[in-house]
């Protein structure tokens, strides 16, 4: 894991990343169709020794993957890497996060209409829920069970 939070430190390579994603387009088979060197160097104004030796280190940390075409290199991002670290950071960033800060959050990304469908479903799960658990508790009492 070490490895990979000292290749993603380096400013230049998540700016490389960051190209890398904005530029995230699977053709009609699934497959990134990749960027090119000089398309980075062109968004970025580097040189392009400069982004071949950053995107060296992004491909040897698998963070890349890399498609030739002819005498052409194709780049694409391979997220999977980035992946592992969110599964790792997730637990230090929802610490001191409720589910009242997770509802809060949620509303404030909402629109309007869809807090309202959010509330109404809401609404009837829990109705559900109490018609449900009565329903169990009669049953209970009608065939001498306590209803758990």
């Amino acid at each position: 894991m070490a490895d990979i939070f000292d290749v993603i430190a380096d400013g230049t390579r998540r700016d490389i990343l960051r190209v890398l994603l904005d530029r995230h387009s699977p053709d009609d088979s699934g497959v990134a169709r990749g960027t090119s060197v000089s398309e980075i160097v062109a968004q970025l104004g580097l040189s392009q020794p400069t982004v071949s030796k950053h995107l060296k280190v992004l491909r040897e940390a698998g963070l890349v993957e890399v498609r030739e075409e002819g005498q052409h290199r194709y780049y694409s991002l391979d997220s999977e890497p980035l992946e592992a670290i969110e599964d790792w950071l997730i637990p230090f960033l929802s610490v001191d996060f409720t589910e009242q800060d997770l509802k809060r959050e949620i509303e404030a990304h909402l629109p309007e209409q869809a807090r309202q469908v959010a509330d109404a479903i809401g609404h009837v799960a829990a109705g559900t829920r109490k018609r449900v658990s009565s329903a169990v508790t009669a049953m209970g009492k009608r065939f001498g069970r306590s209803g758990e």
